[in-house]
């Protein structure tokens, strides 16, 4: 089976065309001042998004954002897909995509098995795609800490969804396994620091995963 792929927290020309060079489905930018990967500048962000192709969705990343930075990033036209990864409800989901005319992507925080079926229940009717990612961490994502696949086991989801949290090129193939992920997600896994994206583990990641 095909296996989608987002590189999240891109912030530099050089990590985009390799994302996308080696065959990313979804890049990622980070709207959010705390994140090491924050992109910053508006400019940055529009030049950043005028060298993804057709075909690859370029993401925007958000925590509870405000309409006046959504209508700002959005102006850049560097984004396709919002999305949303901090404690929006239901309704503020819904508001947003009606108020952006986009798509959003809801994260879904996994402590215990039961975090699966509430954002499902939550989330299924408001938003285009799920993303499940591990609860811990001091950031709301980006943290490299995975939580239990096998809550994801068996499970049905009604939306496309991605899997995400702690992943590296060299576990997620058995992530991909126990969970039945049809699309991935990773930020700290192609690191070499903190923040700072490595170019040969973008490839290396997207390689396993189109092994797969």
């Amino acid at each position: 089976m095909t296996i989608e792929a987002k590189i999240c927290g891109l912030s530099t020309p050089e990590t985009v065309d390799a994302a996308v060079a080696a065959g990313a489905r979804f890049v990622g930018f980070v709207t959010y001042p705390r994140s090491p990967r924050h992109v910053a500048s508006n400019d940055v962000l529009k030049a950043l998004g005028a060298r993804v192709p057709q075909g690859v969705i370029r993401t925007g990343l958000f925590v509870d954002p405000d309409d006046a930075l959504l209508d700002e990033r959005l102006a850049t036209g560097a984004i396709d897909l919002l999305q949303l990864h901090g404690a929006e409800t239901p309704e503020r989901v819904a508001a947003i995509k009606a108020r952006t005319a986009k798509p959003v992507m809801k994260v879904i925080k996994v402590g215990q098995a039961s975090d699966v079926e509430r954002g499902i229940a939550a989330y299924t009717t408001v938003a285009d795609r799920l993303m499940f990612e591990g609860a811990e961490g001091t950031l709301p994502g980006g943290n490299a800490i995975a939580f239990d696949w096998t809550f994801l086991s068996g499970r049905t989801v009604p939306l496309p969804w991605l899997l995400a949290g702690g992943l590296r090129p060299d576990n997620v193939a058995e992530a991909v396994r126990v969970t039945g992920a049809r699309g991935v997600d990773v930020s700290s896994g192609v690191e070499s620091s903190r923040g700072v994206k490595s170019i040969d583990l973008i490839r290396a990641f997207l390689d396993r995963v189109k092994a797969l």
